[in-house]
């Protein structure tokens, strides 16, 4: 398995590196981004539109920036970066949370923060475990070997966050299906008519839960019965609040309990070490966190001059956050490339940092540690169905994970 485990080292950068870039193995960041690991805070790099960026790649650095007003989020603004084309066709759009500045970010926030507590996510896991347990349960019974992705990694989610928010479960494969599309889409225009559509069904939920005479038990039965109805928020800004909550809510942590998955069975003497010391579990999760770094090349743009380590990034320059090369900073951690569940993990950037540091993290911890738990618990032969370097993994352009899992036990 070379080119699973090939990544490449520092090299000299004979001009901007394209990104983002394919990775060559799913938890590694991609061979050609080696040059960016020069100990330099920040490189230019090009986007798929030959536009040049700043690309920070330093933990301080990253972290400093991360928490710094003068960069903004607002996709709506002159310069800001799109990594895509389909980023391009929906950057108008309005997007709750992520996309948006204070104050309006922190009255958004200020909403939804008591539904993601550390204390409700620790309530949920019941929950969470009776989900978890029911999925292996279908698993086992079919029997050997199986697709995981499909029959365990995206439901765990879908059926978690459906249950928070209150979004039917029955209509999985619908929102499932347009938020693959509007991720990964082939074309700008499936992603903007993913986009439609998915709005178009959430306003719809939101009308049916408007119209009911009190509210039911999920998180937008809360925000239809109060906030919305004493002006607090409006209905577009609701319906972008449950599109955001909904794709970021199934998709990320699917992608992590899939790709986690095939890093733990790449490495069996971390794998061997997890089983013998469950209690190991939620440093696991962290190390994961840390060295898969799904969520690659969060996006800013530059409102007023900033001045980083004698270099100037201008008002109107877009940055973007390598968080797969911020959190393998040498500097920050000892031999970064390698699983190490007793590190110190838990400051990494894979959840991003400053006010818009994600607001599911806590509810993503429970659900992969509940999930991963469960694998190894009930599933003690775990292992690949087919050669590792066959099993195809996500675009760089996209959410890192893996397409399809095939396992047997």
């Amino acid at each position: 398995m070379t080119e699973l485990t090939d990544i490449g080292g520092p090299a000299a950068q004979a001009g901007p590196v394209a990104f983002p870039q394919d990775r060559t193995c799913p938890y590694h960041p991609p061979a050609g981004y080696a040059p960016l690991r020069d100990g330099r805070p920040l490189s230019r790099v090009t986007l798929y539109d030959g536009r040049e960026v700043w690309l920070v790649t330093a933990h301080a650095t990253a972290r400093a920036l991360l928490a710094d007003p003068r960069l903004s989020t607002d996709r709506r603004r002159p310069g800001f970066p799109s990594p895509t084309p389909r980023f391009a066709a929906v950057r108008d759009r309005r997007v709750a949370l992520l996309g948006v500045d204070d104050p309006e970010h922190n009255r958004q926030r200020r909403m939804m923060i008591p539904s993601f507590t550390v204390k409700r996510a620790a309530a949920l896991r019941p929950a969470i475990q009776r989900v978890v347990d029911g999925l292996l349960d279908a698993m086992t019974a079919q029997g050997p070997p199986a697709e995981l992705v499909s029959a365990f990694a995206l439901p765990v989610p879908s059926m978690v966050i459906c249950d928070l928010l209150g979004v039917p479960y029955t209509d999985h494969e619908f929102f499932e299906e347009q938020s693959r599309r509007l991720l990964r889409g082939p074309t700008a225009d499936d992603t903007t008519n993913a986009r439609d559509r998915l709005e178009r069904y959430l306003g719809g939920l939101i009308d049916e839960k408007a119209g009911q005479a009190g509210p039911g038990d999920g998180i937008l039965d809360e925000l239809v019965h109060h906030q919305l109805r004493d002006g607090t928020v409006d209905r577009a800004e609701l319906v972008s609040l449950a599109l955001i909550l909904l794709v970021a809510g199934h998709e990320t942590t699917a992608n992590m309990i899939s790709l986690g998955t095939f890093t733990l069975l790449g490495h069996p003497d971390r794998l061997a070490e997890l089983r013998a010391d469950p209690a190991l579990l939620p440093a696991a999760v962290e190390e994961l966190m840390r060295m898969l770094s799904i969520a690659d090349g969060l996006q800013r743009v530059a409102l007023r001059d900033i001045e980083v380590e004698g270099t100037t990034i201008r008002a109107g320059d877009g940055v973007l956050f390598a968080t797969s090369l911020v959190n393998r900073d040498t500097t920050r951690y000892e031999d970064p490339d390698t699983l190490d569940f007793r590190r110190p993990a838990r400051h990494h950037v894979a959840f991003g940092f400053g006010i818009h540091q994600c607001l599911g993290q806590n509810l993503a911890r429970v659900e992969l540690e509940i999930a991963l738990g469960g694998l190894l618990t009930r599933l003690p032969g775990l292992r690949l169905a087919a050669p590792a370097e066959e099993i195809p993994c996500k675009p760089g352009d996209t959410i890192q994970g893996m397409l399809e899992l095939p396992v047997t036990w």
